[in-house]
C-alpha cells in the first residue's frame, strides 16, 4: 500500500528564529495547524549569542538562547508544531505546497519563510568561537558594550561605515579596515563617519588573525599591510561588516528575489506567489534586528491567515 499523504497545515513556517517563532506564535493562537520546520539551527543566530538587551520587555537583558527557547515554548503552548531538519526542497507551484526533509514531505496551504541570513565573515579559525565575546556583526545591536573601549570594524562599503559611525558614539578608537585601496561606501556616508571623533582609516589591510579566547573574549587582531610583516593591533572589539548571505537558494527559482537573493516582498510580507509569505533577516537587508523579525513574524502570519480567510470567503478552498 502506498504511504498515506503528511496531513495538510494552514501555515507552513520554514525557520526557527524570531520570525518564524512569532509567526507561530500568531499562527496557534489564532487556531491555525501550524507546523515549523525547525532549520539547520533551531532558535536561529540568535542561540549562538549571550546577553540581549534590546529586546523589549526584559530590563535586565536575557540569553540568546534563553529567549528562543521562550518563544518556542510558547508557540507550542498554543499548539504549534515542531520538526527538526533542514529543508532540501521546495515546490511552490503545487498546491497545496510542499517542503521536504530529505524523503519526508510536509504540506501547507499557506508558507511563510524565515530561513534568515548568514553574516559574511573573514575565515579566520577562532570566529565562530568568539562571536558574541568581542566579534559581532551588528554595531546596532553591540556598541553600547563597548563604551570608551578600542574597536575595528572590517569592510569598506556602506554598512562599514554606518557601523563605524554608530560606533563613535561608544567607543574611545575606531578604525576602519578595508583590503582594497579604493572603498566602496558613497562618499557621504564615508566623510560623516571619518570626519568622527576617534575614527581612522586603513586602507589595502587585512586582518589575518584574531587574538583572545572564549574567557577573555576578543584581545587584539593580526593586520598585513600588503606585503608588510604582521602587525599587532590591540583592540577591545572587532565588527566584520561585509555583508549576509540570505538562505534563498531553495527558493530563488520559484520566487522574486533581488540582486543578492534577498526575497522581494510588497504589501508588508507577501512574495511573488499569492500564499507565500516571507519574514525576517530572509527579507530585511537593512535593520536585521531580533525584534523586527518577530514583527516581520507577526504580520506574515496575520497576512497568511486574511489570505486563506479570504479564499474561504469567495467560496473557494485553499488552491
Amino acid at each position: 500500500m502506498p504511504a498515506p499523504e503528511a496531513p495538510v497545515y494552514r501555515q507552513l513556517i520554514l525557520g526557527s528564529g524570531p520570525a518564524g517563532l512569532t509567526a507561530a506564535i500568531y499562527a496557534a493562537r489564532n487556531n491555525s495547524t501550524a507546523l515549523v520546520i525547525q532549520g539547520a539551527q533551531p532558535g536561529g543566530q540568535l542561540t549562538g549569542t549571550t546577553t540581549i538587551d534590546n529586546f523589549p520587555g526584559f530590563a535586565e537583558g536575557i540569553e540568546g538562547p534563553v529567549l528562543m527557547e521562550q518563544m518556542a515554548a510558547q508557540a507550542r503552548r498554543f499548539g504549534a508544531e515542531f520538526v527538526e531538519g533542514i529543508i532540501t526542497r521546495v515546490d511552490l507551484a503545487t498546491r497545496p505546497f510542499r517542503a521536504w526533509l530529505d524523503d519526508v514531505c510536509y504540506r501547507g496551504d499557506s508558507v511563510i519563510i524565515c530561513t534568515g541570513a548568514i553574516p559574511r565573515l573573514l575565515g579566520l579559525a577562532n570566529e565562530w568561537e568568539l562571536m558574541g565575546r568581542g566579534l559581532s556583526v551588528c554595531a546596532t545591536c553591540d556598541a553600547f558594550f563597548y563604551k570608551g573601549k578600542e574597536v575595528v570594524v572590517v569592510g569598506g562599503g556602506d554598512t562599514a561605515f554606518d557601523e563605524a559611525a554608530h560606533l563613535a558614539r561608544f567607543a574611545r578608537k575606531v578604525t576602519v579596515i578595508h583590503r582594497r585601496d579604493t572603498l566602496r561606501a558613497t562618499p557621504m556616508l564615508r566623510d560623516r563617519a571619518l570626519a568622527l571623533p576617534g575614527v581612522t582609516l586603513r586602507l589595502n589591510t587585512r586582518v589575518v588573525a584574531l587574538r583572545g579566547d572564549r574567557s577573555s573574549g576578543v584581545t587584539g587582531v593580526t593586520l598585513q599591510d600588503g606585503g608588510g610583516p604582521p602587525e599587532e593591533l590591540a583592540c577591545d572589539g572587532i565588527f566584520i561588516a561585509i555583508g549576509h548571505t540570505p538562505n534563498t537558494a531553495l527558493f530563488r527559482d520559484q520566487l522574486e528575489v533581488d540582486a543578492d537573493g534577498y526575497i522581494l516582498t510588497r504589501d508588508f510580507t507577501a512574495t511573488s506567489i499569492p500564499g507565500v509569505f516571507a519574514a525576517g533577516d530572509v527579507q530585511d537587508r537593512h535593520f536585521r534586528q531580533a525584534v523586527t523579525a518577530a514583527a516581520s513574524g507577526c504580520m506574515a502570519a496575520m497576512q497568511a491567515e486574511r489570505y486563506l480567510e479570504n479564499l474561504g470567503s469567495q467560496g473557494e478552498s485553499p488552491p
